[in-house]
């Protein structure tokens, strides 16, 4: 693994280098807002992911390295647009784009970045503009569900979860088809790894939303109880929810609405940490793992099997 991680520690520092060459503009303003959430830090998750599935064909390919900053510039620009929606004061642990400025240039910004981003993938031919195409389809149409709320006919739980497919699970699972496919690994492999992305992005969500709970701190760099200020679902409320003991009437209640108070955030967010909903959310989040996992063993034996192994094991650690 160690060979693997020296490569994977020198491909991250070439898309970090190929990102900042990308979002300098002869607008320095423009330079400097689209660079406010990339100095911001994060895991370059998708970028990691196009680069260990590479290592499935030629991880020297030119186009591995492009592939991996249009993933992240994608990423990037539906985090602008998703703190506008959600009139978010901190991303990363710092001010959001749409605090320092306002709504009107988080968007644009984040406009911005989705034109480099589709820019950077005309360069990889016709059949990744197609992905980025549908991929980008399906962050919008997540938005949008994720906006409108469920039909009357629908259920919830079920509406949430296609949502966290749609907005989580369709660009990580395009990163690791392109690391794979643009390599130049087997149609079998980047079949298997392609479905792999998207279960375990749609697993790290929700193990977020159990984080995002069960922490005492503010591990997600934004402000605490955020999602129940503004009566976002996620998977443990939307569990909370479906109670109908007596004893939960009044937290499914509060659960019903935004929150505005933060002495009540913190009384719900107590409430919530010792409700059988946080384990049954913790299930949820080990059997979309578990799916995830089996999928590997399809695949050929080796270190970038073995990383892909790793991060379910992950998964797993923090979602306890």
């Amino acid at each position: 693994m160690g060979d693997l991680q020296a490569r994977l520690a020198n491909g991250l520092a070439a898309v970090e280098t190929h990102l900042r060459q990308v979002i300098t503009s002869d607008e320095p303003f423009i330079t400097e807002a689209a660079a406010h959430l990339l100095n911001a830090g994060g895991k370059r998750f998708r970028p990691m992911l196009v680069l260990v599935c590479s290592e499935y064909g030629d991880p020297d390919h030119p186009h591995v390295v492009p592939a991996g900053s249009a993933v992240e510039l994608t990423h990037l620009a539906t985090l602008y647009h998703d703190d506008v929606m959600d009139e978010a004061t901190m991303r990363r642990g710092a001010v959001t784009a749409n605090r320092r400025w306002d709504n009107s240039l988080a968007i644009l910004v984040g406009d911005f970045l989705f034109a480099h981003a589709s820019e950077v993938t005309s360069t990889l031919g016709p059949e990744a503009v197609g992905v980025q195409a549908r991929t980008f389809a399906r962050l919008v149409k997540g938005q949008v569900r994720e906006t409108i709320g469920p039909r009357d006919d629908e259920d919830p739980l079920r509406h949430y979860l296609s949502v966290v497919a749609d907005k989580t699970g369709s660009l990580i699972a395009t990163s690791a088809y392109y690391g794979a496919h643009l390599s130049g690994a087997s149609p079998e492999v980047v079949t298997t790894v392609t479905e792999f992305g998207e279960r375990i992005g749609v697993a790290f969500q929700l193990s977020d939303d159990v984080i995002d709970i069960a922490s005492n701190s503010d591990d997600s760099g934004k402000t605490p109880g955020t999602d129940l200020r503004e009566g976002v679902p996620t998977l443990p409320t939307l569990l909370a929810r479906r109670s109908t003991a007596p004893a939960d009437a009044e937290l499914v209640r509060a659960l019903s609405a935004p929150i505005t108070d933060d002495a009540e955030v913190a009384q719900v967010l107590a409430a919530l940490r010792v409700h059988p909903a946080m384990d049954e959310a913790r299930a949820y989040v080990q059997a979309e793992s578990d799916a995830a996992r089996g999928l590997l063993v399809g695949l050929p034996a080796g270190e970038a099997t073995d990383a892909l192994h790793e991060l379910c094991d992950r998964l797993a650690s923090r979602n306890t």
